[in-house]
């Protein structure tokens, strides 16, 4: 039973959050909040979320600095240079803005944190997007993927916790796995550079000069000048559909927070705490309040600036600390009431005997579905243990179905049950669900390349 009603309400938050019935903030609520009353321990609620809660509040603290951070560091004109430099390689053409988005955001994921992969990955390409009226869910998407992809980095945490859930190196689960992993990357670029050109066949392509006269042009109108259109009919870019320039300022020299006599002070600051957080000195939490505090105190000395600069960034901190929290009921009922464990114990008992000796395979494609609808966690210490012991039965080594275990990756970093997935679509002010409808096709595409790679290369 608890089988059941643990597939029926992930079923029926995706189904309401898709069909947009339901806000995810709400649905996060309510649903798990009414499933645990149906499995008889609506009694027990309370510390099923207070749990969920706890083990969360350390990420939505550092989700809400990170913002609070890198908010400061785009209205300081950190990204200009960044978000200059790629418009004037990619010409306003939006196929080379799209594979530019993947490139992008794999190198910079090789931090490891996706939370701040995708806070630089939007901040740098949002403008260019909403400039040429690209599509949003193209850049969540393609920056998605890659991130799951490189998210698999042994310090990225699915490897990490592999190796530690079966007593392996994590160099003997990734560096044999390399090969295939740089198909599934790419696999995304190939894809990037497709969904480009289906940009580009929509919107067509401008020349850098015109798309930064309307950059021109966005700020006479916000001084309120009549703007001069160039070029011929079609040439100059649409406005926004909304009237809404929010996010091209980036881009306006003139704008009052700009601080270029800072410049290096905030790069040198941003490079420091990177570093810091790869060599994990501090708990991520604290290298992001420390920053956002420093930040503000030295480019906005003034404490009316500061508030205005924390009011600016406000409702994209309420809308990504909610979403925590309210992931956080979601995933403590799914563990508190036994659901998951219950889910988990029904695949592996219902996979044929004859497949034992291909239970790396087995595992492989039970990665992709499980690592969507569960956390880390709780797949890699609940399930991969099982599956491995499994495996061994018929001579398949743990190391194999470690290798296998990742591939699910692609897809997992669009999980509702993701954190950092409600900083990305925040950021690019797209609606969750209209994220997953556009990238779970393609992110489960993703994983099957690199599980297909593995098997070709011989390390599954």
């Amino acid at each position: 039973m608890l089988t059941i009603l643990g597939f029926a309400m992930i079923a029926t938050f995706l189904v309401l959050i898709m069909l947009k019935k339901m806000s995810p903030i709400a649905a996060l609520v309510l649903i798990p909040a009414l499933f645990c009353v149906c499995v008889g321990k609506g009694a027990e609620l309370g510390d099923y979320v207070i749990g969920g809660v706890t083990s969360l509040a350390p990420t939505a603290a550092m989700l809400m600095f990170a913002i609070v951070y890198f908010g400061v560091m785009i209205d300081v004109g950190l990204f200009d240079p960044v978000v200059k430099g790629i418009l004037r390689f990619c010409k306003a053409d939006p196929l080379r803005i799209v594979v530019g988005t993947a490139v992008l955001a794999a190198i910079v994921s090789l931090d490891g944190d996706g939370s701040t992969t995708f806070m630089i990955t939007v901040s740098a390409m949002y403008p260019l997007y909403k400039r040429l009226k690209m599509s949003m869910v193209v850049l969540t998407g393609v920056a998605a993927m890659a991130n799951g992809v490189m998210n698999t980095l042994p310090w990225g945490g699915p490897t990490a916790r592999a190796a530690t859930a079966l007593k392996l190196d994590a160099g003997d689960i990734f560096v044999p796995m390399i090969p295939a992993l740089a198909m599934g990357l790419l696999f995304v670029f190939a894809l990037a550079y497709v969904l480009g050109r289906r940009e580009r066949r929509r919107l067509g392509v401008l020349t850098l000069d015109e798309v930064l006269v309307e950059e021109s042009e966005t700020v006479l109108v916000g001084a309120g000048k009549s703007p001069t259109r160039t070029g011929g009919p079609g040439a100059a870019l649409p406005e926004s559909p909304d009237g809404d320039d929010e996010g091209f300022q980036g881009l306006d020299p003139h704008r009052e927070m700009l601080r270029p006599g800072l410049y290096w002070f905030n790069a040198a600051l941003t490079v420091a705490l990177l570093t810091a957080m790869i060599m994990e000195w501090l708990p991520i939490p604290v290298l992001f309040l420390l920053g956002a505090a420093l930040a503000l105190t030295v480019n906005y000395p003034q404490m009316p600036a500061q508030k205005a600069r924390i009011a600016a960034h406000a409702e994209n901190v309420l809308n990504v600390s909610g979403m925590v929290f309210a992931a956080a009921v979601f995933t403590g009922v799914l563990q508190g009431t036994g659901m998951v464990d219950h889910m988990a114990d029904w695949l592996v008992g219902n996979i044929p005997d004859g497949m034992g000796p291909h239970m790396a395979l087995v595992t492989g494609v039970l990665s992709i579905p499980l690592t969507y609808f569960m956390s880390n966690d709780g797949f890699y210490f609940g399930i991969l243990p099982v599956l491995a012991e499994a495996g061994q039965a018929h001579g398949v080594s743990a190391v194999e179905i470690a290798r296998a275990s990742i591939v699910g990756q692609p897809l997992h970093m669009s999980s509702p049950l993701v954190p950092a997935v409600y900083v990305l679509v925040g950021m690019a002010k797209v609606e969750f669900g209209d994220h997953t409808r556009f990238v779970v096709k393609w992110a489960a595409a993703t994983s099957l390349v690199v599980l297909g790679a593995g098997i070709l290369f011989g390390t599954v």
